[in-house]
């Protein structure tokens, strides 16, 4: 999710949830303690140069049970942000606190906002050396698509 996404979102909304993608709520008490943008510039294992640009926001399960993020403080950090920092329309990833930090990235369900876990992955596989994934079969079952005439596998 974009953050010009997650702005045309907010004021729809009468509460701002987030929800792991486990299905484990973010305690609604939580606050975004951090809204900037992190640039990331590394070269990769093939060698090419990469940047990568993201809006981030950083949740904090805090211990004062009473407090509620609303949708329209959320934007008005959103704003201040995009003011003071110069922060652009890029995809979000948000940071809350599980056993470490996790890192997610964002989508919407109509109600509730889903942290979406992050994978990592080679950039550059065929640099790497890493075969393709094999397609996986049921021996003993035909297979139509890989044993049909001229496909080269029987």
């Amino acid at each position: 999710m974009k953050l010009s996404q997650i702005k045309e979102i907010l004021p729809t909304l009468d509460n701002v949830e987030f929800q792991l993608e486990n299905g484990t709520m973010v305690p609604e008490h939580f606050h975004v303690t951090e809204v900037g943008q992190i640039t990331k510039h590394f070269i990769d294992c093939g060698g090419t140069v990469r940047h990568e640009k993201v809006v981030n926001f950083q949740l904090w399960n805090a211990n004062d049970f009473d407090h509620r993020l609303k949708p329209t403080k959320l934007l008005n950090i959103i704003q201040l942000s995009e003011e003071k920092l110069g922060i652009e329309d890029s995809e979000i990833e948000v940071e809350f606190q599980a056993e470490t930090i996790g890192k997610y990235d964002l989508d919407f369900n109509g109600k509730i906002f889903i942290l979406k876990n992050k994978q990592t992955a080679c950039l550059a596989s065929d640099a790497c050396g890493i075969p393709p994934e094999k397609q996986k079969v049921k021996i003993g079952e035909p297979q139509a698509a890989c044993c049909a005439t001229n496909s080269g596998c029987c």
